[in-house]
């Protein structure tokens, strides 16, 4: 079942990868972290993206779960760090989560089909976060981004036309910047 605590966080919808970065984040009220509780887990769990990502099967709400995407979110905090070319320790870290996964093509009653097997159900979150970024990567690694406001920790991958997005919302980040600009122009000795 589906927890119906709302998901606080000032920026979803952007895909598995990117998501499960971003359930760290500040605001005025300082720095917060989803994957710090259970309950927090069981909210990132219950958002329509994670759900329709694990293809329906539900992850379980507990300490392995919670570990395991923590390790695969600092995995993925190696990887972001320069997507076009990882270091070392980010090819391990990211390998590490993917070792505990596999893709299997199967044969089903509506034709050719995709099975993803994990070594625990536990592992079936992080396992396919981490998969995610690969595709992202595949198609387009220039588009992952962090946010241009340098107190801002959230991320995004850029789906605007020319690719020149600079912010996580333009709301949030992109206004505060233009405000800012604002008030420097119009508030100059």
């Amino acid at each position: 079942m589906p927890h119906t605590e709302a998901d606080p966080r000032p920026l979803t919808g952007e895909p598995l990868a990117i998501d499960l970065l971003n359930t760290r984040w500040i605001d005025g009220a300082g720095h917060h972290d989803l994957l710090e509780s259970l309950d927090g887990l069981a909210i990132w769990l219950g958002t329509p993206l994670v759900r329709q990502a694990l293809g329906g099967t539900p992850a379980p709400v507990g300490q392995d779960t919670r570990e395991r995407l923590r390790q695969a979110r600092a995995a993925l905090d190696e990887a972001v760090a320069s997507p076009a070319r990882p270091t070392p320790g980010a090819v391990e870290a990211v390998n590490a989560v993917l070792a505990h996964g596999r893709v299997r093509h199967v044969l089903g009653p509506e034709g050719p089909d995709v099975v993803v097997e994990v070594d625990d159900p536990s592992w079936l979150p992080a396992w396919a976060a981490v998969s995610d970024y690969l595709r992202l990567l595949a198609e387009r690694p220039e588009r992952i981004r962090s946010c241009g406001n340098p107190q801002c920790v959230l991320f995004f991958y850029d789906v605007s036309k020319n690719g020149t997005r600079r912010w996580c919302s333009m709301a949030g980040c992109g206004n505060r910047a233009k405000a800012q600009r604002h008030y420097a122009r119009h508030n100059q000795p």
